[in-house]
């Protein structure tokens, strides 16, 4: 009656706080998990969560399947990776280069994570600033490339890890900050600060920008922290993941509003040459980099609810 599919929605339901959040997670559409779960309640003729609660609120049965799911998941994500070390490909390398320049927050806990699961791999770490990743990729000169802006590539294939918002930096008293959401026209002659690469990477010119024919004044930072003093002191607005900004705008020094009335959504993907798509460690790296972001995530909509 029950599946280890219930186990992980359930679960999944638990961490992310929403059917919505939890069939994200899931890759799942939110009408599919809710029909699961509701399948599974009709098995076991018992209710197991309120759906009308926000987060939901588990009945007795449904708690006692989360500590089912607490005992059983671990130890069987455990067992398959015992399994795939002695089917082979438990050593090799992985070099990641990453595109997405804000990405260490959920970054780095995956990397000692997996260092942790799988000491024999090599594991080696570069940013995407002085060259072109995805042919490096096709090449042979990096294994794993972390990047928002898919380009179709012989040999690449591309995994999705999550969906997030790009949201609009300003300091605090900007006129702007009376808006409730930014329109690119509100931009114009602005100064805006961003990673040092070319504009054409990056979401908030070629998609919310140059269509509407809106020019700007660009500065650039490599790093995040910096871009975040240069806009809390007044000298520019910049665009970054709602995650990268949440911190400083919870503690008052900048303001972030969204970019567009639906708002600046991107997905950030991991690519990967095909013939090592199912190498044991490189499909551990790229869940335990799924895990690891949601994480975060859900550690952000948790600090903002």
């Amino acid at each position: 009656m029950i599946e280890l599919r219930h186990l992980r929605s359930l679960t999944a339901l638990r961490d992310s706080g929403s059917l919505t959040a939890a069939a994200e997670r899931l890759h799942l559409t939110q009408s599919a998990l809710s029909h699961q779960l509701a399948e599974l309640e009709q098995r076991l003729d018992m209710k197991l969560f309120e759906r009308k609660s926000r987060p939901p609120r588990f009945t007795l049965a449904g708690e006692r399947l989360l500590a089912l799911a607490e005992d059983l998941l671990p130890r069987l994500r455990e067992a398959e990776r015992d399994l795939a070390r002695l089917r082979g490909g438990h050593s090799g390398r992985l070099h990641v280069t990453v595109e997405c320049h804000s990405c260490f927050e959920w970054l780095m806990p995956a990397l000692e994570t997996f260092r942790g699961y799988w000491p024999e791999v090599t594991l080696d770490l570069s940013m995407g600033y002085g060259f072109e990743p995805l042919p490096a990729l096709a090449r042979g000169d990096v294994d794993l490339v972390v990047t928002a802006d898919p380009v179709e590539h012989a040999g690449i294939v591309y995994e999705p890890l999550f969906r997030y918002q790009n949201v609009l930096l300003m300091p605090p008293g900007h006129a702007l900050c009376n808006k409730p959401w930014i329109a690119p026209v509100d931009l114009a002659g602005e100064t805006v600060i961003s990673y040092p690469v070319e504009p054409e990477r990056l979401d908030l010119f070629r998609r919310f920008l140059a269509p509407a024919g809106v020019e700007v004044t660009r500065r650039s930072s490599e790093l995040t922290v910096m871009i975040l003093q240069l806009v809390a002191s007044g000298r520019g607005l910049a665009a970054l993941p709602q995650w990268a900004a949440a911190s400083a705008a919870a503690d008052g020094h900048v303001v972030t509003r969204p970019l567009g009335e639906h708002g600046l959504w991107s997905t950030l993907y991991a690519a990967v040459r095909e013939e090592q798509r199912e190498l044991a460690y490189v499909a551990e790296f790229i869940g335990t980099a799924k895990a690891s972001c949601f994480a975060t995530l859900e550690g952000l909509r948790a600090a903002t609810a």
